[in-house]
């Protein structure tokens, strides 16, 4: 299912019933959580960069990007995350098997030629707890990204250094510009 359209809403502060929602408001909402976590997330990144480079924007990631995007889940009454099919903390960053089959889709639909930047998901999926509406949002690897996921060539030995000691376990990194990153997901129950 591709979604076509371009809606423009922010998250009020009114909490509205998920089931009292319609689909567009569904969708207005998810994206509106998505873009607000990427925007949040890509000031902090910048400011640390320019505070200390790349070796401090790492702990942005880490510390900073789990606190954003629990307080978007808190206001928005959706679980709001980043995942990727190449997890850097693969307690937080895990995609779930919906998220795997969608982030496999955009991988495809990007090899294919569609822009990266433009991949978003959306649709209601029966699960044993109950009924949920589910988006996901593609985020596109930008030149910044390739400080701390690009490849051996483009990641400094302070970065190097600092990602082997905070993510034992990452598996983020031999990207180039225009891949898929991974991607904001929003999970909101509406029955």
């Amino acid at each position: 299912m591709r979604i076509l359209l371009t809606v423009g809403l922010a998250l009020s502060g009114v909490a509205v019933p998920a089931a009292a929602q319609s689909s567009d408001e569904l969708l207005a909402t998810s994206r509106a959580a998505s873009s607000q976590l990427v925007q949040q997330l890509g000031k902090e990144l910048k400011q640390a960069l320019a505070a200390g480079g790349p070796a401090n924007a790492i702990g942005v990631c880490k510390d900073v990007a789990p606190q954003i995007a629990a307080q978007l889940s808190r206001s928005s009454g959706a679980k709001v995350a980043r995942v990727s099919l190449k997890a850097r903390n693969p307690l937080l960053g895990t995609p779930d098997v919906w998220e795997q089959g969608v982030l496999a889709a955009f991988d495809r639909r990007a090899a294919s030629g569609e822009k990266a930047e433009t991949l978003e998901y959306a649709e209601i999926v029966a699960e044993p707890q109950g009924r949920y509406y589910r988006y996901m949002k593609a985020i596109p690897v930008q030149p910044l990204c390739l400080a701390c996921h690009g490849t051996e060539e483009t990641i400094g030995p302070e970065v190097k250094q600092r990602l082997q000691a905070e993510y034992p376990h990452d598996r983020a990194t031999g990207y180039s510009i225009g891949q898929i990153r991974g991607a904001v997901t929003v999970k909101r129950r509406i029955d």
